[in-house]
């Protein structure tokens, strides 16, 4: 943001700053520079307009005392950030204007401000509203200010460069940047001076106190542009892998012996555990260490499942659900597998350390990379072929609501699907089921259905057990020894509810009850434990429930499943096995023309860690109650016709589970490998 001329060219401030030297002058106006291309730089991106007429620094604070001596007017190029009312604030005016907030959210964020007496702009204000896009918020609020906004996701500077720059600051320097989310870019060419500024990328170039910091760095040209958190973040943690301290201490430490339990642990007349020797083993720092570790890098990791237990060898297995597999990341060798066991339970709040023969439930709350990320612990007494362990298995659910999608588009739903959902979400009443085994992404596509249709004018209510993600604008109802979920529901029908979403159907009662409330004038969401959707239909059918009331209380049933998604950086073309290709589905013609992608073998991949694979999307038939389909149940004598149903709905337009899957594989996002493990018997 400001140009600072030196008698040295070839240095970046006062700290020795040599990085100019590594590169070569830009050879197109605006052209960009860093160290994956010397020699040819591209020319200016599109994204990236002509530098524009700013006002001066001071107007941010950036410029005071002594700052005034090393930039001129002429020389800073920084935005002036005002501190204005609701109808003045032009980042709001511009989001409104654009149509990407809602007048209700900016009326919510207005009385928080005023409620709360914040002093920060009423922008800053409405982008921390979980149900508005930040990164819009920011991205308005970097236009309105004039900042330019780097092309990053397109073109993401090398880990070398970043490096470089980085590492040519001081320690403390270094530290702030870091926390404050600013990476270095790449060298741009002022299109008026004909100078390279060092250009940095930050989610926030509005701080002032981030002004400040730069031109603390007495560095001779620079300019902050714009571009997204989560993109800056991977940026900088590439460079910069963020520190687990617990797993560094493990790692640090020398002392085998605070592992290892020795005779003590067991009595010399019996195999029985001692509980003092065991007392003795939880309070030393190296399992509490491994505990911490586990849960921190399960974060940073993606995890949504922690599974704990000991084996028959006596030694405690650490495996992490990433993308729906299982993957061991660790076996603790040198303590008695009831220590690590006992620390866990004693983190959980709920659970009772000295109960080894029954099911407990509880949670436990960290923060992580500041956000509070809950954990929710289940421990289960099991068999263990070793007499000498009283074995338990501990599984912990990573609940972290960074991960929660409020918007339905971004499930990965196929058109036809998204489409037929919300159609069958705006209606008044009636009822949307969701289907699938455990852990295919029901509880999230649910949480985005709701949060479609939330609003201030409507009473939301939820009956689950447990609540995992918290929903802003519902009142969720925590099922209990002392209210079960008959009696929520119950309960229910007698508090004004408009919207209803029931945790999942699981029995004649439970189902009456949510019939009733979609038959009575309430938008109803529940879940089923069924493979596909018209064979929900006949697990109502067989609870009890009459046709006539299945086929109008229904708008929609979606069985859903998880497929992962092949990394886009390291995916590959292969060979596939035309027989294969057939008995799933594809013409002779597609197999033969079709590129079949492979996960890659690059072990390391900066993108998948040499998974060949990231992220999974929803795979899904979406069956719509049109007219015909409820004349098919209702008509249905003895038994639900499930064929009848599927093939009527096929010709409306559903892709069942398995074309919904070959799309997919056409699109090249996904393996035919993936698709026959998740789909293999489906229709």
């Amino acid at each position: 943001m400001s140009d600072r001329h030196a008698s040295d060219d070839n240095s970046l401030g006062a700290h020795g700053f040599r990085v100019q030297s590594m590169v070569e002058d830009a050879e197109d106006q605006g052209g960009w520079v860093s160290l994956n291309n010397l020699s040819s730089p591209p020319s200016a991106p599109s994204e990236v307009p002509a530098a524009p007429a700013l006002d001066s620094l001071q107007d941010i604070g950036a410029k005071s005392g002594s700052d005034g001596d090393r930039a001129s007017s002429s020389e800073a190029t920084g935005p002036k950030v005002a501190y204005t009312s609701q109808g003045q604030d032009r980042v709001v005016q511009g989001l409104l204007s654009r149509g990407v907030v809602s007048a209700a959210a900016v009326a919510a964020a207005t009385e928080l401000k005023q409620q709360e007496r914040r002093k920060e702009p009423l922008w800053r204000v409405l982008a921390e509203d979980p149900e508005v896009d930040r990164d819009v918020v920011y991205q308005q609020a970097a236009l309105t200010y004039a900042f330019r906004t780097a092309p990053i996701k397109e073109r993401p500077p090398e880990v070398e460069f970043v490096k470089t720059v980085m590492d040519s600051l001081k320690e403390d320097a270094r530290e702030q940047l870091l926390a404050l989310h600013v990476a270095p870019y790449g060298y741009v060419q002022d299109q008026g001076t004909g100078m390279r500024k060092l250009v940095f990328v930050t989610d926030d170039p509005m701080r002032p106190d981030l002004l400040r910091i730069m031109h603390a760095l007495e560095l001779e040209r620079f300019e902050l542009y714009y571009a997204p958190r989560t993109a800056v973040r991977k940026v900088l943690d590439e460079a910069y892998p963020r520190k687990n301290e617990y797993l560094e201490r493990i790692r640090d430490s020398n002392d085998d012996s605070a592992f290892d339990l020795g005779a003590s642990f067991e009595s010399k007349e019996n195999t029985l555990l001692d509980e003092e020797a065991l007392e003795a083993e939880i309070s030393r720092s190296a399992l509490i260490n491994l505990v911490e570790a586990v849960l921190i890098e399960s974060v940073r990791l993606g995890v949504s499942d922690i599974h704990i237990y000991p084996n028959a060898k006596r030694k405690t297995e650490i495996h992490f659900r990433v993308d729906g597999r299982l993957q061991h990341w660790h076996t603790e060798e040198k303590g008695h597998p009831e220590a690590l066991l006992a620390v866990l339970k004693d983190n959980a709040i709920n659970v009772d350390r000295f109960e080894r023969d029954t099911a407990q439930d509880g949670f436990i709350q960290r923060w992580v990379d500041d956000t509070l990320i809950r954990y929710r612990v289940s421990v289960l007494p099991i068999a263990n072929a070793n007499p000498d362990v009283r074995a338990e298995s501990i599984v912990i659910r990573v609940l972290d609501d960074r991960k929660v999608l409020t918007d339905l588009a971004k499930l990965g739903l196929l058109p036809f699907a998204l489409e037929q959902f919300n159609k069958a979400i705006r209606q008044p009443n009636g009822m949307v089921i969701l289907t699938g085994p455990t852990g295919s992404g029901k509880s999230t596509t649910l949480v985005a259905a709701l949060s479609q249709v939330v609003s201030p004018e409507v009473n939301v209510l939820t009956v689950e057990d447990p609540v995992e993600y918290m929903i802003p604008g519902v009142r969720q109802i925590q099922i209990s020894h002392k209210l079960s979920l008959e009696a929520a529901l119950r309960a229910i029908l007698r508090h004004d509810p408009d919207i209803v979403m029931v945790g999942e159907m699981r029995d004649k009662a439970t189902a009456e009850l949510g019939v009733k409330l979609a038959n009575t004038g309430h938008l109803t969401f529940s879940t089923l434990h069924t493979n596909d959707a018209p064979s929900a239909v006949s697990r109502l059918y067989k609870m009890g429930l009459e046709p006539f009331l299945i086929a109008y209380a229904i708008n929609l049933v979606v069985a859903q499943r998880l497929m992962r998604t092949l990394c886009p950086d390291c995916k590959k073309v292969e060979e596939v096995d035309a027989l294969l290709a057939k008995q799933l589905g594809f013409s002779e013609e597609e197999v033969a023309e079709l590129d079949f992608y492979a996960p890659g073998e690059e072990k390391n991949c900066p993108t998948c860690k040499g998974r060949g694979y990231k992220g999974r999307r929803a795979v899904a038939e979406a069956l719509y109650f049109s007219p015909a389909i409820r004349e098919l149940i209702v008509d249905a004598g003895e038994t639900i016709d499930e064929d009848g149903i599927r093939e009527k709905a096929v010709e409306e337009g559903m892709l069942t589970l398995q074309a919904s899957a070959r799309e997919l594989v056409r699109m090249e996002e996904t393996s035919l490998e993936e698709m026959l493990r998740v789909t293999a018997g489906e229709a």
